[in-house]
Parts: C-alpha cells; sequence; structure tokens
C-alpha cells in the first residue's frame, strides 16, 4: 500500500487543542490505496503474527489468563481526530458516526499454530466515557503484504478498523499469524485452523485484560470480517459454535467476499484469461507449500522467471501495488505449466486439493445468525465462493443465514455498501 500524507487545513487545526492536533499530525502516515480505503470504509461504519519462541504446551483452552501476555499503550485520541482523519480521507459525511475518544492497546498473546504455542499480537480499542456498558467485537482486516501495516502498528499502521471503537465497540483487531510480533513466521493465508484461533484466542486475552483493567463489557460478542478478513471471521465462527472448551457465546457475524469455497475459488482461477491480483495467488500458494510442510522449489509452481521472484516479493516490505507489476496477470503465463494444467484435472495435485478441501468449511455450518456479502462483479475474489457456500450451509440445515448480493460490486466498491447494512445490524444487537 502506498502512504498518503494527510495535508492539513487552519480549519482543522482552530477546531483542535494543541495536544489533539499534535496526535492528529500522527496520522499522516496512513495509506490510500484500493486496500486502506476498503479499510477506512469499515471503519467508518464500525488488533496475531508469532514469535519462532515455540513450544509444545497448548494453553488451556478455558483460562484468558493463560492466552494473555502483555498489553502495550498505543495512544489515545480524541473523537475530533478521529473524525478529522475520517474527513481528510473522503469520508467526512460519515464522521459523525465516530462518536467516542479511545484508547489503543497493543496486545500480545499465546496462539496455536502447527500444534504448537507462539505468541501473536493485535490492536485493542477501548471507547471512553459511554453511558452503557460496550459489546465485544473483533474485526478482521483483508490481505496485507507488507509487515509495517499491521494493526499492532497503529498509529503508524492504519487499517481503519482502529476506528470502530468510537463508533462503541470495545474492539479488537487481530495482526493475524506472520503480521505484527509473529512476522518470522509466513503467514497462514487461508489456514483454517490457525486463522480461526487466532481471532478466538486474542478474545479470550483481550477479555482477560478488560476485566484485569475493571474494563466492563457486555456479553454480547460480534465478528466482522472482509476479504481474507470475511474468511478469518467465519474460521473464527466455526472455532468458537464447535469447540466448547472456548466457552465463549458468539452473538452475531458479518463476513463480506472471503473465499470461504476455495476449491472453487482456485478452479476459476484456472479458466480465466486475466487475474488482476497475482501477489494474492502467489501468497496463497507460498503460504501451503510451508504452513503444510510440501516445501518444494517455486519452480514446481510458477514460471522459472516469476519463481525466482517470490521469496524477495513476500519479504514483507511490499505492498500488493508493488508486488503486482513483478509477475503476470495471465494465470497460464504466471504458473508452471504442469500445475495450472493440474489444477483444472480431477487427477493432478492431490495433496496441494486436499488441503484446499479441508479449509473450505467442510461437515459445518453456522448457527449465530450471520450476514454474508458478496459483490456480483468481484473480480479478485469470485462471487461463486459466496454462492456455493451458501447453498451448501443452507442445504445443511443453516436457519440464521443470509448472503447478500451487492449488484454491481466489486473487491473494492462493495465494503462500504456491506457496512452500510452490517454495522445497523450489529448495533440493533449490542446492548
Amino acid at each position: 500500500m502506498s502512504k498518503k500524507q494527510f495535508t492539513t487545513t487552519p480549519y482543522i487545526k482552530s477546531k483542535l487543542s494543541t495536544n489533539d492536533y499534535i496526535k492528529f499530525l500522527e496520522f499522516k502516515s496512513m495509506k490510500n490505496s484500493f486496500k486502506a480505503i476498503s479499510y477506512l470504509l469499515l471503519c467508518l461504519f464500525s488488533f496475531a503474527g508469532c514469535k519462532k519462541d515455540v513450544t509444545n504446551k497448548i494453553p488451556d483452552l478455558s483460562d484468558g489468563k493463560n492466552f494473555f501476555v502483555s498489553a502495550t499503550p498505543a495512544g489515545s485520541f480524541t473523537k475530533l481526530e478521529l473524525q478529522a482523519a475520517a474527513a481528510l480521507n473522503g469520508f467526512g459525511n460519515y464522521a459523525p458516526l465516530l462518536q467516542y475518544d479511545v484508547d489503543y492497546y497493543k496486545i500480545i498473546y499465546n496462539t496455536t499454530y502447527n500444534g504448537n504455542t507462539v505468541q501473536a499480537s493485535g490492536l485493542l480499542g477501548i471507547p471512553k466515557k459511554m453511558t452503557t456498558t460496550p459489546a465485544l467485537l473483533s474485526a478482521q482486516h483483508g490481505t496485507m503484504f507488507r509487515n509495517s501495516d499491521a494493526p499492532s502498528n497503529f498509529p503508524i499502521g492504519f487499517t481503519g478498523f482502529e476506528l470502530f471503537a468510537s463508533t462503541g465497540f470495545v474492539t479488537l483487531v487481530p495482526d493475524f499469524i506472520g503480521y505484527g510480533i509473529s512476522k518470522d513466521i509466513a503467514h497462514p493465508y487461508y489456514d483454517m485452523q490457525s486463522s480461526g484461533l487466532a481471532v478466538v484466542d486474542m478474545i479470550k486475552a483481550g477479555k482477560y485484560y478488560l476485566q484485569s483493567q475493571n474494563k466492563a463489557v457486555n456479553d454480547k460478542l460480534f465478528l466482522l470480517g472482509y476479504s481474507e478478513g470475511g474468511y478469518v471471521t467465519m474460521a473464527a465462527q466455526k472455532e468458537i459454535e464447535t469447540n466448547k472448551a472456548h466457552k465463549l457465546t458468539l452473538t452475531a457475524a458479518a463476513e463480506g467476499a472471503g473465499g470461504y469455497d476455495l476449491a472453487g475459488m482456485v478452479a476459476k482461477v484456472a479458466t480465466v484469461t486475466t487475474y488482476p491480483d497475482p501477489s494474492f495467488f502467489a501468497l496463497f500458494i507460498r503460504s501451503y507449500n510451508i504452513t503444510y510442510g510440501f516445501n518444494r522449489p517455486y519452480t514446481d509452481y510458477f514460471m522459472p522467471v516469476y519463481a525466482a521472484k517470490i521469496p524477495g516479493l513476500l519479504d514483507g516490505t511490499k505492498t500488493n501495488a508493488q508486488i503486482n507489476p513483478q509477475l503476470n496477470t495471465s494465470p497460464a503465463a504466471l504458473l508452471n505449466t504442469a500445475f495450472y494444467n493440474n489444477l483444472s484435472s480431477p487427477t493432478g495435485e492431490t495433496a496441494f486439493k486436499a488441503k484446499i478441501a479441508l479449509n473450505s468449511f467442510p461437515d459445518w455450518y453456522p448457527v449465530s445468525p450471520t450476514r454474508m456479502y458478496h459483490g456480483t462483479a468481484d473480480e479478485a475474489v469470485f462471487f461463486e465462493t459466496s454462492q456455493t457456500t451458501y447453498n451448501k450451509f443452507i442445504a445443511a440445515g443453516s436457519k440464521q443465514l443470509t448472503l447478500t448480493p451487492i449488484p454491481g460490486g466489486t473487491h473494492e466498491t462493495s465494503v462500504g455498501p456491506m457496512m452500510l447494512d452490517a454495522l445497523p445490524w450489529l448495533k440493533s444487537m449490542a446492548q
């Protein structure tokens, strides 16, 4: 993501105290790209990575104290600062929805990755001076490539989800494994189990910290995410609903454009002539190759000219906008010919496809109230992945599930319409 340097005006300066204005200037490093804009839309209507210090002891699922490691203040921001940041990014019409000053904390906690306990990180936002007890919301960000963009780096790193706290939710924004404190681990992109646990374990750690600081939350718990965050949200929902040892009760979930039907997603990539975000597919293949111990040379997956670039492109210093031009938008030209052809063959790449099937939510359907959203013209995460998943869940017996198609919506433009519907729905259940 490219950075956008905020410009200030005498008007804005006149509206803020000296201290508030200084804090406001810290927002100058916020990014303005497709992903950042999407996340800012999210935030207007509303913090996971690990150290390589790995042990074999898995935490007690019932005890938040065993998950919590530390909390470090990340800054306090006033409502006016947050509204000004929104306005400067073109969302001034929605600034009134940001109603509260917020204290932010970087949270480090224990979670499980590939059967081992590791440390992960994220951001916690606590609204100030609310007259009612707030609900708890975990908000999951979309795909990111650059380590500095992790939510726990706030305010230098800015996803937009941080501002959900100003709408009246105590808000958790996990980094996800592979970012923040866990940046030395390859991000397990679209791995259902580690994705779900990174969220659930941060919720438990966050609840423990809030209790230890006498910061009250009510008994309502919400999940929300878009793009990869939509997938991670569904993975966390499955973890909560199927593992009672977590001792969590989900109130509702809103999930947008998550690519849940990975088999369908990969099959379609193998048929389209152009895929506009080859960085996503490179991250996906790298993830599965490392996470599942395939450890194959990248030339097994990519044409040699691109295989040589993958390690450097995915080293955590580059944005997708910097990575995409170094690859090829034609899957047939990007991928190794045998691998590309095997994606469409029933007998090809069986081990790779078995992991894809395992991560496509088999043998489960949502029980809690759930709203799925997806743009019908989504060019990056195909609409069919939500439709087939929704059909499967309904056929299996899901009773409180809806799918809202966003007519003509692309991956970028569908975030706003989703939030216009999802936030009022979540707020209606928050007290």
